[in-house]
Parts: C-alpha cells; sequence; structure tokens
C-alpha cells in the first residue's frame, strides 16, 4: 500500500501558468462506489486552463462551483490500487482510464492517485501505453457524444434542446474545424468509422498528419477560406467554436447541422433562412461509452496523437505549451 501522502498540482489562486503549484497533500481515500488509482498519466485538456484562470470566459450561470486549493485534471490512466466493498468489476491491479466526475471540477487528477468513480472507469486498451491512455477520455468522449451517441439526458447548459447526433455513413459529408487538436483528430476518426466523407481544417503543418488520421480532403485555414470552399456538407463538427463558428453555416446543405464544441452566437433568423441546425451539448464522464471507445484504440481503428509529454512536477511548461497554440493531439503529464 502506498504511504499517506501523494505529490499533486493544485491551485492556490488564479493566473497563468505559474499559479500551478505542486503540494504534498494526503493520498484521498475511496468512498463508496470509488476505487483508489495510482495515476501513470494525466492528460490536459482546456477546462484545466479555464479553472486555472478562473473560468472568466465562460458565462457566470454556467461555471461550476468550487473552492481553492483544487487539484485540476480529470483524464488519468493507472493502476488500481484499492476497491470500495460495494465495486463490481475493478480488482487491484487493474490497470484504468477515465474521465472523472466531469462536468464538475473535482476530478483531481494531476496527482500520484486519484479516488475515482467506478461508473467513469473502463479497462485500459491492452493495445496502447499509459500516456496514449490518458490523452483519450475527455477529447474522445466529446467527439464521441457529439458525433455518435450522446448517451446521458442531462441538459446542456448553453441549450434547451437535446442535442441529437446526426446519422454518419457513406454518402455523407463532415468538415472537421479544429482537426488537428484534441477533440478535432477524433472527430476525423470517428466520422471516417461511419463511413463519411470528412473534410478537414487545421493550419497547413498539420495536413500529412490529418490525411494520415483519414481526412478525405484538407483546407489550411491559414491560405483559404473553408466557408468559400465548401457547400452542401452534411455537419460541421467545429471543435473550435466561439463566435467565429458561425461562419460555417453556409457550408452546410438545407437540412445540415453544426455543432460548436465551444458554445457560440448564432442568429436565429439566419439558421431558420438557411434550414440549418445548431446544436451542441457538454461532455460527461461515462465509463461504458469509453469502454465502446477503448475497444477502438485497441483494435487500432483510432489512436491517440500526443503532441508533447511532462513530467508532473512540470505541469506549468505544460500549460505554457497549451497556450502556445497549433498542437497535435493530446499534451500528457507523466506521473509514476
Amino acid at each position: 500500500m502506498p504511504t499517506d501522502t501523494m505529490r499533486a498540482i493544485r491551485l492556490h489562486e488564479h493566473g497563468g501558468p505559474e499559479v500551478l503549484r505542486q503540494d504534498e497533500v494526503p493520498i484521498p481515500v475511496p468512498g463508496p462506489g470509488e476505487v483508489l488509482v495510482r495515476v501513470h498519466a494525466a492528460g490536459i485538456n482546456p477546462p484545466d486552463w479555464y479553472l486555472r484562470d478562473g473560468m472568466s470566459n465562460l458565462p457566470p450561470e454556467t461555471r461550476p462551483k468550487f473552492s481553492l486549493p483544487v487539484i485540476p485534471g480529470t483524464d488519468v490512466s493507472g493502476v488500481v490500487e484499492a476497491v470500495a466493498p460495494d465495486v463490481d468489476g475493478f480488482a487491484v491491479g487493474d490497470e484504468v482510464f477515465g474521465l472523472l466526475r466531469f462536468p464538475s471540477f473535482e476530478g483531481a487528477g494531476y496527482a500520484e492517485y486519484v479516488a475515482a468513480r467506478a461508473s467513469d472507469l473502463a479497462h485500459k486498451p491492452t493495445g496502447i501505453d499509459h500516456v496514449h491512455a490518458a490523452g483519450a477520455p475527455m477529447a474522445g468522449l466529446t467527439a464521441w457524444q457529439f458525433l455518435i451517441e450522446l448517451g446521458h439526458d442531462h441538459p446542456s447548459p448553453f441549450q434547451a434542446a437535446r442535442h441529437r447526433p446526426v446519422p454518419l455513413g457513406p454518402g455523407t459529408t463532415v468538415l472537421v474545424n479544429g482537426a488537428a487538436g484534441g477533440v478535432g483528430h477524433f472527430a476525423v476518426q470517428l466520422a471516417k468509422w461511419k463511413g463519411a466523407q470528412v473534410v478537414a481544417v487545421a493550419s497547413g503543418g498539420h495536413e500529412r498528419f490529418l490525411r494520415d488520421l483519414g481526412a478525405d480532403e484538407f483546407i489550411d485555414y491559414t491560405t483559404s477560406r473553408p466557408e468559400e470552399l465548401v457547400h452542401g456538407a452534411d455537419l460541421v463538427l467545429d471543435a473550435v467554436g466561439g463566435p467565429r463558428s458561425s461562419r460555417f453555416l453556409r457550408t452546410l446543405k438545407r437540412g445540415g447541422s453544426l455543432f460548436p464544441v465551444f458554445f457560440g452566437e448564432f442568429d436565429e433568423e439566419e439558421t431558420a433562412k438557411l434550414g440549418v441546425t445548431v446544436t451542441g451539448t457538454q461532455v460527461r464522464s461515462n465509463g461504458a461509452q469509453l469502454a465502446e471507445l477503448g475497444r477502438l484504440l485497441d483494435t487500432g481503428a483510432v489512436r491517440v496523437a500526443i503532441d508533447s509529454t511532462f513530467p508532473l512536477a512540470d505541469a506549468r511548461a505544460a500549460h505554457e505549451r497549451a497556450a502556445e497554440g497549433h498542437i497535435q493531439g493530446k499534451i500528457v503529464l507523466t506521473a509514476a
């Protein structure tokens, strides 16, 4: 069994990457329905830096509650160290990965140990290592819940209507904006897995990477305007989102859909006139869906691209890398 304390990265205040501090803290004790995981790797995601800077980019009514100090991080891969008596399906020594407690900010993944809800976990695919497994949960489940199956009935804080994925298959065209990033590179692969024609939008340096993932067409947004080149698409998955997402409305055919991963601003009259729909959701932890994604990772049908890795103690450098942009895949912290 481990000793009583562990290393963890905590926020004692909000600010830039420099506020990430390594502390010695007690190892958590798993409660009912939980397991204790020895973390080997932890993925970095946008909500981590939203939390770090105080979530100033989110509307106040959508901000989860939390108190400082707090351990950031939701994506982990590691080995089960202890299991609560009421937990079935996991045993000490199992390799697991998961998106922990999202959309709350109680995942506490930037640490050597974490108490995780068993329902948030899946067995780690045997065909990939902990670094690649830690890069999969949030980004992979976001793409899955947007494109394949929502898997929950929780309302989105960004819209009243329930999100409904669009059936994908041969004859459907999907444009993925921000295709080289975490969510984007999963979306490209999942759309191809379903048989769709995929148009990938990213900066020019990512073309070979995205074509290797299966993109049928590539548009370099630094030299071309995708909204002027693409017409008649069935679906746009905008992994960038934000206020400029509406420019992709005119790439869609009538009856098409735009899915902004990060909420944007849209004119209801314009969408009605174009005959298109805009809908989104908020990714939620789901061990069962992660197990389905894990089977695709195990067979190589989907893979995780790793942009860079940093030791847990260098979380600040990892966040600085994230701030540079033009990320190819995922940034991961190594804790083992």
